[in-house]
């Protein structure tokens, strides 16, 4: 009988699947609920998968309705949904000391994209290290605004909204206006927008800024040091420029709007302008109701947000690197240039179709589900658009959609937030993975574009 073995991509589709699917059981137990109030099983399945496709959009008041018991499962679900099935897994082994397997190894070499199978444990352990550490910074400084204020349950709010920011979760225990409260508290907001940067650059990324550091501190001759790789720069590069254009378009277009930046003093302005050009890396909190934002705004925010963070951290989207490589692609065929030449390092053929699937598949799977929601809901253009976008790039940013959902309307948000968390392009791979590469050559043929 021959032996059928799960790929990654398999691995990873059902293990969000079945954990969604266990965070909706423990949901609906009688003590996750508090006193007086109910969650159904459309609602109870919508929150879980928010929650462990770190998403934030929620159908009903996270704070209000679970107990602590349905809190603490919530958090569960974005910590492991931030870490990551196969991280996840690697670590629980690793705590038991099981033995990690050469197939395990293989999993975590295939999830973070890794040219070698040497030291995956300890690179999973040094992630769930950074993690914690950068957790528990959040933590000490939500502590000091949340304690003060709400005793010893600021604790567990700093605990938890620490947790939720740094897997760009965006779900909170402050009731319906998120972080708005706090608009003019500089501790949360700065907070906040450090979890998110931190989380949404990638692991990868921290190892070589700390090997680069590294290096320019025991080398005395700097000339002989080895410079940070090109996904690095692109990374650190393409994220400042995408924050600073959004903080930009921001102050631009809602400077004088009464219900935005309007009312507030220069100094707000910058800093609640910086914060939502962050939060739109998929974090999803929000210190301004999205519904007061002009179509302006909103146009440049799903761009952003489609975009989303950068690969192998805990952010969604199509990923910064994705959107870069694709436009030096571009450029390089108006040029007539057959290579795509980046920092003067040529990027394969087979990044390049990758992307291209990617954004492909993403733009249609956001085109088709949108038309269903528009269909079942019929509900306005920019407002369900907005959400859309929010929940495929995993954001959880809303004009209010969320709350007014039919089962119907529910359902079609949870798919795209499950697809958005895996990935269009790895449900792709998933069913197609066993295919032999075709070694067949065609003759070619002239088509006419553009």
């Amino acid at each position: 009988m021959k032996k059928h073995r799960l790929t990654t991509t398999r691995i990873i589709m059902l293990g969000f699947l079945i954990g969604a699917l266990a965070g909706m059981i423990c949901l609906l137990l009688p003590c996750s609920v508090r006193a007086g109030q109910t969650v159904d099983c459309f609602d109870a399945l919508f929150v879980s998968m928010s929650s462990i496709c770190v998403t934030g959009l929620s159908t009903v008041n996270i704070g209000q309705t679970f107990s602590v018991f349905g809190q603490v499962v919530l958090l569960l679900l974005i910590q492991f949904g931030g870490l990551g099935i196969v991280t996840f897994t690697t670590i629980v082994l690793c705590i038991f000391r099981r033995r990690i397997t050469l197939s395990d190894r293989m999993l975590i070499q295939s999830a973070y994209n890794l040219d070698t199978l040497s030291g995956l444990v300890r690179l999973t352990m040094k992630i769930l290290k950074v993690t914690l550490c950068l957790e528990g910074i959040g933590a000490v400084g939500y502590g000091l605004v949340f304690i003060p204020r709400f005793g010893a349950k600021g604790i567990w709010y700093s605990i938890f909204h620490a947790v939720s920011a740094f897997c760009n979760a965006g779900i909170d225990l402050l009731g319906e206006n998120s972080f708005c409260g706090y608009a003019d508290n500089v501790i949360v907001n700065f907070t906040t927008i450090f979890l998110i940067i931190v989380s949404g650059l990638g692991f990868p990324v921290y190892w070589e800024i700390i090997r680069t550091a590294s290096d320019r501190i025991h080398k005395k001759d700097h000339r002989s040091e080895k410079k940070m790789n090109l996904h690095t720069r692109l990374v650190i590069l393409t994220t400042a420029a995408l924050i600073l254009a959004g903080t930009a378009l921001t102050l631009l277009f809602e400077y004088d709007n009464p219900d935005t930046l309007g009312g507030m003093s220069l100094p707000r302005k910058l800093m609640a302008s910086l914060f939502q050009s962050v939060t739109l890396r998929t974090a999803g909190f929000a210190t301004i109701s999205q519904e007061c934002f002009r179509p302006a705004s909103c146009m440049a925010y799903l761009i952003l947000m489609f975009i989303g963070g950068s690969p192998a951290g805990t952010a969604g989207g199509i990923k910064t690197v994705t959107v870069v490589l694709l436009f030096a692609s571009m450029f390089a065929n108006i040029r007539g240039k057959r290579d795509v030449i980046i920092m003067h390092r040529k990027v394969s053929d087979d990044t390049i179709r990758r992307c291209v699937a990617i954004a492909v598949f993403s733009l249609s799977t956001l085109f088709v589900l949108t038309m269903a929601l528009l269909a079942v809901e019929r509900s306005n253009f920019l407002d369900t658009i907005y959400e859309m976008t929010s929940a495929i790039a995993t954001v959880g940013l809303s004009r209010g959609l969320t709350g007014t959902l039919d089962p119907a309307g529910k359902l079609i948000v949870t798919l795209t937030m499950y697809l958005g968390r895996i990935g269009p392009i790895s449900l792709a791979l998933a069913f197609n993975s066993r295919r032999p590469l075709e070694n067949v050559t065609y003759s070619e043929s002239k088509v006419i574009i553009g």
